[in-house]
């Protein structure tokens, strides 16, 4: 009551008294009529009024109101109107005449005031959700407003009761499958202001199939063609994922990523775009760049990126990129999205250097996007954002940095001037007269060198024809001079960055520096002079270029030893008055500004002074070159050492690691050779297995035609039956032989496996004999060969047992011939007894004979192939015994070998406590020791244990 007291008495409220009482006789006929028409009527008058009496209706009505949305359910027109009614007094949208008479604030601070009574009692937005659920258009839609509208006013109080009150979240996500759109339009604003700010509800809103709704929305209302619709589910989208790696991650495992790309789907003819499909574009960009934001968790923003350039989304925005009548605005968002797509992705980054312009001739998207960068009529966001890309395009890209300084060397510059590569076009905006053009080609030529070493030494074969008739100077030379010329700020702090990024961690590049003379002297007098605020940027960098020709300085040059640009420092400068003016280079605004952010965001040109890169390289070198100032030459000499014996060590390092690879490659070579072995012994014993059940099969075929014979004996005595017995016993005959054929065949088939077996010992013999000069890692291959002897004797053990199987079949073979024999005797007898038919059977006996004949013989045949393959396993197990001898041997060269390696381990053991011993003098020292040296050291360790289990197995 104190807080409507104080309203009441503002100087605002100013209304009629008969305004109020008639409200006041409106809300009596509300809480005391019983008739249901009298209420609605009396609701209905106060909706009317709520607008122009918005103060005396909020203060008297509200809580009838509400009492009326608890008792009154049943009657959705009256709760229509109440929930009108509370919208009104609510809601700051107030008509324009109202918006004049009172102040901005004091209207927010009536809604405000407002939502904070209503949701005092947290039933009335339980209740407010519950009426949301009506399907009546005159309760859901009012409900639905007056909800957006108190999120509005008191959005974290209001999040929290949805959030505690069952299914809350869920009865809103319905309101996307409303059929009718404006109800379902309103639903998408009441979520966007639901979501803000909230990541537990934006999971929930995420995992009740919001996505999946929102995409078909979007592409029921026409893509980037559509009205405002798009917009505000693009709005609701941004709130989903912005910062919310669980969304993110959601979205990118249900294939959503794929359905963005025909948002980019533009024609050919692209003048005359609306404002509503520049602004859905605008926000369709920004949500790509969500998704590969360089403030996302490396593993996530890399998954997306390789999951939009496999859909095709790279390849989409690229053609917008590259495509005539596009928005400026447009123009630059794109730029700024395929930068983030493409940013440290090598896949990505590979593609866009293969896209060109269609021009003619074609030309390199990235050469196109120089031109802009380096040419001051284009707008200065578009040149930024040309810088971003070039940036984003060299990000952890070893091959695009290369390909870039190689357009400046000698060797590959286009002699004939037809085309122009980025590397002139980076020289001529790195000397143009353009201060801006300076800045950004400075920037983009030091990113070209960003950690990589060979390239710095590269670019110091780069020579530039200053004029015609004087000789040519190198980049580096001339980057000095216009540096002492005296040119514009913004000019000269870009050649300082420059320059610094080339020398660090480049003692050649130091070294060509400090040959020129003119340079230290240069550096030490403008860091010497006391100058204006504008210089001081520029003194903190001469003082960082300066330090760092000490820091990398490998004392090659006798004038320009540490020691003695210690001592020039000393006696011109002053230490501390030194490290003064390199501390200002940290302590400035600018450079706070670009470290937050790699994308280069200006408000205007004069502010384009750092690089977010150059930040790390000065957070990086600041502290080590104030402390190597202040060292002294013994601490210069140790330290040198100390360098040495890590660099000795690394080299020991280096040497184990390329035999311990060597010796990996071999072992894997000897495991697919076993497997090779393995194969092959899988399908001999395969055909084994056939051979067995085909002998199986025969069995039982020459078993019935025995018991068929047998009964034909037994039963026929008669001239027709003598001659059908005849006939049998001539199939039986034709069969035998083929049966005796197959077997012939498959004797000859085991003694071709035989012959494989022992042209496969022999070549093992001969590479043992071979291996017999290696060292460890053959010795490893040698017991490898071993183990595939083994495995060969076990497979000829098995041919020697099958081969005696067979030979037993070949036995039973001739005995069934021989009792064929004596029942064609049998048949003989019964025949000589048909005087009538003697001629007949005299000329089915010789065929007989005859056919027998040939089976003896041939069973001969195969009874001497047998022996022959008997005597050939009696030669191959001498064979596997001599293996056996050498396998002996082997072992015990292997034992000595292990026992070798393990004093070579006990030896890198004392080195790796050395190096440590050595490492923390190195600290207390000062000297900052990198972690590549542990992390290498770690890694050999971890493929030296690799190594042994791999010997062990």
């Amino acid at each position: 009551m104190n807080f409507l007291r104080g309203v009441m008495g503002g100087p605002s409220a100013g209304p009629q008294p008969s305004g109020a009482d008639t409200i006041q006789k409106l809300c009596d006929r509300v809480a005391s009529s019983t008739l249901l028409e009298d209420r609605r009527d009396a609701v209905r008058a106060l909706k009317s009024l709520s607008k122009k009496y918005r103060l005396e209706v909020g203060i008297q009505a509200m809580e009838h109101l509400i009492h009326v949305l608890q008792t009154d359910r049943s009657d959705s027109e009256i709760i229509g109107y109440a929930l009108d009614t509370l919208y009104n007094v609510i809601s700051n949208d107030l008509e324009e005449e109202e918006q004049e008479e009172n102040s901005a604030k004091q209207v927010d601070d009536l809604g405000s005031q407002f939502t904070e009574i209503f949701i005092k009692q947290q039933e009335n937005v339980t209740l407010l959700l519950t009426l949301v659920e009506e399907f009546d258009f005159h309760v859901r839609w009012p409900g639905v407003k007056l909800l957006t509208s108190l999120l509005k006013q008191q959005g974290p109080q209001v999040q929290q009761i949805i959030l505690v009150s069952p299914m809350g979240v869920s009865r809103l996500m319905d309101l996307l499958a409303d059929s009718r759109e404006v109800i379902r339009n309103d639903g998408v604003l009441l979520l966007q202001q639901l979501t803000k700010s909230n990541a537990a509800i934006q999971k929930i809103v995420a995992f009740e199939n919001a996505f999946e709704r929102l995409l078909d929305i979007i592409t029921e209302e026409g893509n980037s063609d559509g009205g405002i619709v798009v917009e505000d589910c693009l709005l609701l989208l941004q709130n989903l994922l912005k910062n919310n790696n669980s969304n993110q991650n959601f979205f990118k495992e249900g294939s959503y990523i794929q359905r963005m790309k025909p948002w980019f789907e533009v024609g050919d003819d692209n003048c005359g775009w609306s404002a509503q499909k520049v602004t859905n574009l605008h926000l369709m960009l920004q949500l790509v760049r969500v998704l590969v934001s360089p403030t996302n968790p490396p593993g996530a923003t890399s998954s997306c990126q390789k999951a939009m350039f496999h859909c095709g989304l790279l390849q989409q925005l690229c053609t917008i990129l590259m495509a005539t009548g596009v928005p400026a605005d447009i123009l630059t968002e794109t730029i700024n999205t395929v930068s983030e797509v493409i940013r440290g992705c090598q896949t990505n980054q590979d593609y866009f250097a293969s896209v060109n312009a269609p021009s003619n001739p074609p030309r390199p998207a990235i050469v196109v996007l120089l031109m802009s960068m380096v040419n001051e009529r284009q707008p200065f966001v578009l040149r930024c954002a040309v810088l971003y890309c070039f940036q984003c395009f060299l990000y952890k890209n070893q091959k695009g940095q290369g390909e870039i300084v190689s357009t400046l060397l000698p060797s590959t510059i286009d002699a004939t001037g037809n085309s122009v590569s980025a590397g002139q076009l980076l020289c001529g905006g790195l000397f143009s007269t353009d201060s801006l053009s300076n800045w950004c080609a400075a920037v983009a030529l030091a990113h070209a060198l960003q950690e990589n070493a060979t390239l710095k030494e590269q670019l110091l074969r780069v020579q530039l024809a200053t004029s015609i008739g004087n000789p040519p100077v190198s980049l580096l030379q001339q980057c000095t001079n216009i540096l002492s010329q005296g040119s514009k700020v913004q000019t000269r702090v870009g050649l300082l960055m420059l320059l610094c990024t080339w020398l660090s961690n480049c003692s050649i590049a130091v070294t060509h520096f400090l040959h020129n003379p003119a340079n230290v002297p240069f550096l030490t007098g403008q860091i010497a002079e006391n100058l204006g605020e504008e210089e001081q940027l520029v003194q903190g960098l001469c003082a960082l270029l300066l330090g760092i020709s000490i820091y990398y300085n490998d004392n090659s040059l006798e004038n320009y030893r540490k020691e003695k640009l210690k001592q020039l420092i000393e006696k011109r400068i002053g230490r501390e008055n030194f490290i003064e003016k390199l501390g200002f280079i940290s302590k400035h605004e600018l450079y706070s500004r670009a470290a937050q952010k790699p994308q280069p965001s200006f408000s205007s040109p004069d502010h384009m002074m750092f690089d977010h890169e150059f930040t790390k390289l000065v957070k990086e070198l600041e502290g080590v070159i104030s402390k190597a100032i202040y060292k002294s030459s013994e601490e210069d000499k140790k330290e040198e050492e100390v360098k040495k014996t890590l660099e000795q060590h690394d080299n020991i390092v280096t040497h184990y690691k390329k035999v311990i690879r060597e010796q990996d490659q071999e072992l894997e070579e000897l495991k697919q050779r076993i497997n090779t072995l393995t194969s092959q012994n899988e399908q001999l014993q395969a055909t084994v297995t056939q051979q067995v059940s085909q002998i199986q099969q025969h069995k039982d075929q020459y078993n019935l035609l025995k018991v068929q014979l047998g009964k034909d004996t037994q039963h026929h005595n008669s001239y027709g039956d003598t001659l059908q017995m005849n006939g049998i016993q001539t199939e039986e005959v034709s069969k035998l032989k083929e049966e005796l054929e197959e077997w012939k065949n498959k004797h000859d088939l085991l003694q071709g496996q035989l012959k494989e077996k022992d042209s496969v010992i022999e070549k093992l013999n001969s590479s043992q004999l071979e291996m017999g000069t290696t060292e460890q890692s053959s010795q490893t291959r040698k017991f490898g060969d071993l183990e595939q002897n083994n495995e060969l004797q076990k497979e000829l053990e098995m041919l020697r047992s099958q081969i005696q199987l067979q030979s037993t079949e070949i036995s039973k073979l001739q005995m069934e011939n021989q009792k064929l024999q004596v029942l064609n005797t049998a048949a003989d007898s019964v025949v000589r007894d048909s005087g009538a038919t003697a001629a007949t059977n005299s000329e089915l006996e010789g065929r007989l004979e005859q056919e027998i004949k040939e089976l003896k013989s041939e069973v001969k045949a195969l009874s001497e192939e047998k022996e022959s393959l008997k005597q050939h396993l009696d030669s191959s197990s001498s064979t596997v015994a001599i293996l056996q001898d050498e396998k002996s041997k082997l072992q015990r060269e292997v034992a000595e070998s292990k026992k070798e390696q393990d004093d070579l381990l006990v030896l890198l053991a004392d080195q790796d406590q050395k190096i440590s011993a050595l490492k923390m003098k190195l600290k207390d020292l000062g000297v900052p020791v990198e972690d590549e040296d542990d992390t290498e050291s770690g890694d050999q360790g971890d493929e030296d244990e690799d190594g042994d289990e791999e010997e062990q197995d």
